[in-house]
């Protein structure tokens, strides 16, 4: 069995960049080096335990450029391939839970939030079907009619269904709020993130999302909406202890190169993005 120290207490951390990978890297930085040690469900025996904080992550400038970090753990066509899964819905045939397929994607629930009505009963009336919620038409239809309003959320969470699942859903909730500079900012809050695979890959299409409703706005209030700042929240923010090695040779990096070494920006990798495109019809056609 791994020798793990017994510091138990989860720090709680702030960080600040301008751009998705300054930002990155500073949560990273975090939690190597303020980190609290904790099990999780997934560990092997002799594995290291991970290290954890609990974080806020604000990026001023979320689509300012470089906004590609070379460390994630994909390809540049993968990235894109999971940033259409979350804006565009393109894996969303791959649920069949029935099957032993996926029981959900993000994009599901934020655009067919499905809440069980079979048997329910409201002002009379029985249901005979479920209730499905369009959560992106109803933030759009929101901080159209009142753009300062505090109530354009977004629930990812199924309480009667997560509960029970074996890789229950990370993201909870996005909140959009349109602020005095016309800017539209999305505060993500997460119960889990991977630092170091997964949580670059979120913030990338997250901000994706936050740039599509900012659009949608645009039309419907007839002026320009800029995206704002972006606020990623977690209550679990760690680096497994399989990878520890790996973020650690990142760190070393971070502290001994110019982060230009490290990056890329968008219109570097144009053309790598336009292929995931030609993919992601690829996948949709075999769906």
């Amino acid at each position: 069995m791994f020798e793990n120290d017994t510091d138990y207490t989860i720090p709680y951390c702030k960080v600040v960049g301008e751009t998705l990978p300054e930002a990155w890297e500073k949560a990273l930085v975090a939690c190597l080096s303020n980190h609290g040690r904790y099990r999780t469900q997934y560990d092997l025996e002799d594995e290291e335990f991970s290290k954890d904080i609990s974080l806020m992550m604000v990026v001023k400038k979320p689509f300012s450029e470089p906004r590609i970090h070379k460390a994630i753990p994909c390809g540049i066509d993968d990235l894109e391939i999971y940033r259409q899964e979350v804006v565009d819905g393109i894996k969303d045939s791959w649920i069949d839970p029935g099957s032993g397929k996926w029981q959900y994607t993000y994009h599901q629930r934020i655009h067919n939030y499905t809440v069980p009505q079979r048997g329910a009963h409201r002002n009379g009336i029985e249901f005979d079907a479920d209730l499905v919620i369009d959560q992106m038409a109803y933030v759009i239809e929101t901080l159209a009619k009142t753009p300062h309003s505090r109530r354009a959320q977004i629930n990812i969470w199924k309480v009667w269904e997560d509960i029970e699942e074996e890789y229950p859903a990370c993201l909870q909730n996005l909140w959009f709020r349109i602020n005095t500079n016309d800017e539209l900012v999305l505060h993500a809050f997460m119960r889990s993130n991977d630092a170091f695979k997964a949580c670059f890959m979120n913030m990338y299409a997250f901000t994706s999302l936050q740039e599509k409703v900012a659009k949608k706005l645009s039309e419907r209030l007839d002026k320009v909406i800029k995206v704002g700042y972006y606020c990623h929240i977690v209550n679990s923010f760690h680096v497994y202890g399989k990878d520890l090695t790996a973020a650690y040779g990142l760190w070393e990096k971070i502290k001994s190169e110019p982060i230009e070494k490290r990056i890329f920006n968008t219109s570097s990798v144009a053309d790598i993005i336009r292929e995931a495109h030609d993919k992601a019809r690829e996948i949709i056609r075999r769906s």
